[in-house]
């Protein structure tokens, strides 16, 4: 990569890391432009070994000597500049060291994803990105196998969701999954039974259900607030809750994730607390 010093912002390049706090516009811009942004070294290197590739590199001077080795072999722009300048580019102070722009990899199809998994989590429509991140997070900590998301769900790429997943979107495989009822069947294709963590009147409690559970579960997550969609409970094969007591009635998605898969783990599974 080549190392150019910024002193201004007319750059073309500049353009991938501009306005980086409007969601709105990272949220159109990202997908159709093939790119995600990563951020911090440990991240930028996760991305590096899952096979990702950078467009160009943002740093100040004292994250050069981290980062240069881990992107010399690509080509691109390392763009070094003051950290004042920086944050009036991102719009924040770059306190990770450093942001690359990375293109985009292919999204495997959903038959690939499910091909020798036990475990997956299916996320409808989660639309804020700090979920996303956390359940992702779970997921790799907790050892399940892959997740999928709904057409409408955010973007497990976007910068904060890569940040609070502590880089696992990058090594968690994922794709999108149909609408309901194709979704379903393409889970139920695959040998899973489809378990949509909710509140119903029938619902197994989750106990129960994890004391002898299928070879197979797909763990369905709903929404924050409105929970699953009906299409998304028809396309289910059994309502399972978390039960709750003073009168508390559910749990942040996020956290019944963590709850759910701590569960349902695999037995083979080595636990290791931190």
């Amino acid at each position: 990569m080549r190392i150019t010093r910024i002193t201004d912002l007319d750059h073309p390049a500049l353009a991938d890391y501009r306005r980086l706090t409007d969601v709105a516009l990272r949220r159109v811009s990202e997908p159709e432009g093939g790119l995600y942004i990563a951020e911090s070294s440990k991240v930028i290197e996760r991305a590096l070994r899952a096979g990702h590739v950078p467009r160009s590199v943002l740093m100040t001077d004292r994250w050069l000597a981290d980062i240069e080795p881990l992107v010399a072999d690509f080509e691109g722009e390392i763009f070094i500049g003051d950290a004042a300048l920086l944050e009036t580019l991102t719009g924040y102070h770059l306190h990770r060291g450093a942001l690359a722009a990375m293109h985009r990899p292919a999204l495997p199809d959903v038959a690939a994803v499910l091909a020798d998994a036990r475990r997956v989590v299916v996320l409808e429509d989660i639309v804020d990105h700090t979920n996303v991140g956390a359940i992702f997070r779970a997921v790799a900590g907790l050892g399940a196998d892959a997740v999928l998301i709904t057409p409408r769900c955010a973007d497990p790429l976007y910068r904060r969701s890569v940040r609070v997943s502590m880089g696992t979107v990058l090594q968690v495989p994922w794709t999108r999954l149909p609408e309901w009822p194709e979704g379903g069947d393409l889970l139920r294709a695959a040998g899973f039974e489809v378990a949509a963590l909710a509140l119903s009147d029938d619902a197994v409690p989750l106990d129960a259900y994890s004391a002898d559970p299928p070879e197979k579960v797909a763990l369905l997550l709903g929404t924050e607030g409105d929970g699953l969609s009906r299409a998304a409970l028809r396309s289910s094969d059994v309502v399972v809750t978390i039960p709750m007591l003073h009168g508390v009635d559910s749990l942040n998605v996020a956290a019944a994730s963590a709850v759910a898969l701590w569960a349902l783990r695999v037995p083979t599974m080595t636990s290791v607390g931190r």
